[in-house]
């Protein structure tokens, strides 16, 4: 997969049929270029051949068999102690380690699923990333971060009011799926956040360039990447991004602090010169 080719595709089609595995295994070669990405496709089809075995009965239970396997045969859990280790939003690295953070997990069950046949969607909650399988009539949600456990309304409405302190009201809508193109900036997104909470700018700064291939009219990610390059000591390239963020928004609540990154970006460039 080009993943050039992919995201800009899914910033104008946030629903284009792109193979979710093989777009998130792509962008993981971003940070390790040799990843064989046929090698865990191909892993990803052997667990689907395992998991078929207990995959009997209606929705509820077809999911219930799908999540054992998962996550009590094959162990992959959420990772509470670490969440925000950068390696919990890499495939690669929640298939080799079996542990991840809401969206990845949900992402190996909606892959694995895919392929035993289940309809499985993805669900953008609140401060959570649940799943959510759908037949006919029929849906079955499901939170891979805790073991799979099936969930109502009422348990949904409580995971948000846990992640995010705040009083939330479930209803269809913020059940309903989530484009592709949503599932990945929220990848992108969590991976921009571990970086920089690590002060990682290089890759943070590799990061928010994805994002701006997904969201290009986006000027906020635009400030962050000239912020970004500033602090990994690129200011040459950060001097073109913080002055369109500018020019997009010149009366922004933070346009006098972004003036003053921009002028040390300039002098450092004098500077060389």
């Amino acid at each position: 997969m080009n993943l050039d080719l992919a995201l800009t595709l899914l910033s104008h089609t946030p629903d284009a049929p792109l193979d979710l595995a093989e777009l998130a295994l792509s962008l993981a070669q971003d940070e390790y270029p040799s990843l064989d990405v046929e090698a865990y496709l191909g892993e990803l089809d052997g667990m689907a051949h395992e998991a078929r075995p207990h995959l009997h009965g209606g929705l509820a239970s077809r999911v219930k068999g799908l999540c054992r396997y998962l996550f009590h045969d094959m162990g992959f859990r959420g990772n509470q102690h670490d969440y925000y280790d950068a390696r919990n939003s890499y495939l690669n690295d929640v298939l080799d380690r079996r542990t991840g953070i809401p969206i990845t997990l949900s992402t190996v069950a909606m892959v694995v699923g895919q392929r035993v046949g289940l309809a499985i969607v993805g669900v953008g909650l609140p401060g959570h990333f649940v799943a959510k399988a759908v037949e006919d009539d029929k849906e079955v949600l499901f939170d891979p971060f805790h073991g799979g456990r099936q969930l109502t309304t009422d348990k949904c409405r409580r995971l948000v009011e846990q992640a995010t302190g705040m009083p939330f009201e479930v209803n269809r809508a913020v059940l309903s799926a989530v484009p592709l193109g949503a599932m990945v900036l929220r990848m992108l997104t969590n991976l921009k956040g571990a970086y920089l909470r690590i002060s990682d700018y290089v890759r943070a700064a590799r990061i928010i360039e994805r994002l701006r291939q997904l969201t290009p009219d986006d000027a906020l990610q635009r400030r962050d990447l000239g912020a970004t390059l500033i602090q990994a000591g690129q200011a040459g390239r950060a001097i073109d991004h913080l002055q369109a963020y500018l020019h997009a928004a010149p009366k922004a609540k933070d346009a006098d602090m972004v003036k003053q990154l921009l002028a040390q970006a300039q002098a450092s460039v004098a500077r060389w010169n």
